[in-house]
């Protein structure tokens, strides 16, 4: 090693060092919940949606071209070096140095301004709502109670949704959810339209969180009775709520009591459709059932929300087609009944007092 090489080597080991003191501390989930989740996160989150929120564009998508036009223009520069002659054995170990090195920031600075919180405990433990799993009757009832919810409910008119209204709107849900756990608290909104909704859905994303910013990134251009929902689900990755089906849980939580009947009726139909699914897989007999007791103005949504990816994203589509019965045969699905998603398991333990009472009707019922 050269003396040029050891201010590069010095670099790499306080990288190394702190990467593996991050990686250890992510194996104490309290530790994390305590010092990272209640402390440093919710200081450094506020902080960088109250810088976001400035810029009227989604400044989160901004830094990640640059991000990327900066790797290449490294990538570009290593091979023009290449062309040049073969690198003398000090070049190579610096050009090594610095590819190791900055894949140790971009590992450190991920964790320290969102990764860490996939280390946290169970969000539904903290919610005090059990994981006890269901049996396919039990899913049935499910499937059965969100049906007659949604078919009591007043369809709501189609919405022309902008960022600014959901936010808005987004916001206040969440606000009353914090009268109850302050787990909820959202301080400094900062929710953005995706700069290229067209791509997005082409790679079939809804929406996202984009750490570098500590922005909500929502997919526009998605069919309107997915928006409310997806934007409180980006919205709870603000929060610190890393897992995808536990962001479902609270988006779902914070849209059913919102009072908006949009957004009442967006985590409703969200959640029927991830019911449905699982039913779908584990008896298709009364998934053929339910299905047919679905309102007309729910199955219309179903359905433009199926012709949606079919038109930009067919592995989506191809989801939506087993949540409809469509032709596909759930592509060879593997699963059978041992086929969980976290999200439903939660909803019935959500609503199991209310299926109890519903089974012992049916009982009663000549």
């Amino acid at each position: 090693m050269t003396l040029k090489d050891r201010p590069k080597f010095k670099q790499f080991v306080l990288l190394f060092m702190l990467s593996g003191f991050i990686f250890l501390a992510g194996l104490n989930s309290s530790f994390i919940e305590r010092v990272y989740a209640n402390g440093l996160y919710q200081v450094t989150a506020v902080i960088q949606r109250f810088i976001s929120s400035f810029f009227p564009f989604a400044l989160g998508d901004f830094l990640y071209l640059l991000l990327v036009l900066f790797v290449l223009r490294s990538i570009y520069l290593f091979f023009k070096k290449l062309s040049q002659g073969k690198p003398e054995p000090g070049k190579r170990t610096e050009i090594l140095l610095q590819v190791i090195n900055f894949f140790l920031i971009l590992y450190l600075v991920f964790k320290i301004l969102w990764g860490l919180n996939y280390s946290r405990p169970s969000i539904s433990k903290q919610l005090g709502i059990p994981n006890q799993k269901y049996n396919t009757a039990e899913l049935v009832l499910l499937g059965e109670y969100f049906i007659d919810q949604l078919n009591a409910f007043p369809h709501p008119a189609k919405a022309d949704y902008k960022i600014g209204e959901l936010e808005l709107k987004a916001k206040s849900a969440y606000d009353l959810m914090k009268e109850t756990n302050p787990l909820f608290q959202y301080r400094s909104p900062s929710v953005k339209a995706v700069l290229n909704s067209w791509l997005v859905t082409k790679i079939g994303i809804e929406g996202y969180y984009n750490p570098l910013s500590g922005e909500a990134n929502v997919n526009m251009r998605l069919p309107s009775v997915s928006l409310p929902f997806v934007t409180c689900h980006e919205i709870a990755h603000q929060l610190g709520i890393g897992r995808e089906d536990e962001a479902n849980l609270i988006g779902y939580l914070v849209a059913v009591h919102s009072t908006d009947q949009n957004f009442r009726y967006s985590a409703e139909y969200n959640m029927l459709r991830s019911i449905l699914y699982e039913i779908r897989i584990k008896s298709p007999e009364d998934y053929q059932r339910l299905y047919a007791s679905i309102n007309p103005e729910t199955i219309k949504d179903f359905k433009t929300e199926r012709a949606f990816w079919q038109k930009y994203n067919s592995d989506m589509y191809g989801y939506m087609g087993v949540a409809l019965d469509s032709f596909l045969k759930l592509n060879n699905q593997r699963k059978g009944t041992d086929s969980y998603q976290d999200i439903v398991i939660w909803l019935y333990n959500i609503h199991k007092k209310d299926l109890i009472q519903r089974q012992k009707l049916k009982t009663l019922q000549p």
